[in-house]
């Protein structure tokens, strides 16, 4: 049965015949998150023209997209970047960028809440099993790949008057220091306790006065002395004034399912990052390198 060209919602039955498919496979699509819907007062609405980019979205490949929505870790360089894309959209497409710590960057794309997972898991010297293990387990992985970003420092943030403090090799984790922790599932958290664990020490030693959902509030508890130190990146520390302890190099990934890949919206970020002028932001910003960005170093299998 035809669907009316003026209809908004559509309830099971009505997609189910729209997509040639039974309203069995419907429900299981919808409670996957696979297909665009809402539940009011127990029954499934699908917003029509949503249904509609989800089909012309699948046929395309995404090329045809206008928006990209990117979570997972906070990074200022990938911010800036996203904002320049922004900033050249001239309105016709929106890229979007919220930092949620890894972990739930991939839950979040997972249930198709999010396009892209920025990611930093393990030091670029240690093999990435870990983090192998850590996309396997979502259930969808199998559609998934894992993208080259560049490199970055991670270590200690402190203000400036305590940088003196750590100059003459003393064991840190033994310091009476307040700490900040990254929420549960953090890059930077996997990082700290990595550190810690090298250093015969855990996280339950450590005197933690906060917590914190992003770098850049991380950062903000130790500019205004509500703590003394935390462990980030290094371009968060310079933006924010804090010296800046370099304990590691990592990789700052992207994950995404393989359709994404070739959208318009992440091949011109890919571009960005080969640019000049990003070599120049990132030289700016500290604690960056930039490498061959795009290349495919996973695919979930």
């Amino acid at each position: 049965m035809p669907i009316e060209s003026n209809i908004i919602y559509m309830n099971t039955k009505q997609v189910a015949e729209y997509l040639d498919l039974n309203e069995k496979k419907v429900y299981s699509m919808a409670n996957h998150h696979i297909l665009p819907a809402t539940k009011v007062t127990g029954k499934w609405l699908f917003p029509k023209v949503l249904i509609d980019r989800w089909l012309m979205d699948s046929c395309h490949s995404g090329m045809l997209s206008d928006r990209m929505h990117i979570t997972g870790s906070d990074d200022p360089l990938l911010s800036m970047l996203v904002a320049q894309l922004m900033a050249k959209s001239e309105h016709q497409k929106i890229i979007s960028y919220s930092a949620t710590g890894s972990t739930l960057g991939l839950e979040l794309l997972s249930r198709g809440y999010a396009d892209v997972c920025s990611i930093h898991w393990e030091s670029i010297n240690d093999d990435r099993d870990s983090i192998f293990s850590l996309l396997k387990s979502f259930p969808n992985h199998q559609q998934w790949i894992m993208v080259s970003g560049y490199e970055r420092h991670q270590g200690l943030m402190v203000r400036q008057e305590m940088a003196d403090l750590f100059n003459d090799n003393i064991d840190i984790p033994k310091q009476p220091l307040r700490w900040v922790s990254r929420q549960q599932g953090a890059g930077s958290q996997q990082h700290l306790a990595n550190w810690l664990a090298s250093n015969k020490t855990s996280l339950d030693e450590l005197l933690f006065t906060a917590t914190a959902n992003s770098e850049r509030e991380l950062a903000g508890y130790i500019a205004r002395n509500n703590a003394d130190i935390g462990f980030g990146c290094e371009a968060v520390a310079r933006e924010s004034g804090l010296h800046f302890i370099p304990k590691l190099t990592e990789s700052f990934d992207f994950v995404m399912s393989q359709s994404i890949f070739f959208r318009r919206q992440l091949q011109a970020l890919l571009t960005l990052l080969k640019q000049p002028q990003t070599a120049q932001l990132a030289q700016q910003l500290s604690g960056y390198k930039l490498v061959e960005s795009g290349q495919i170093i996973w695919r979930g299998q």
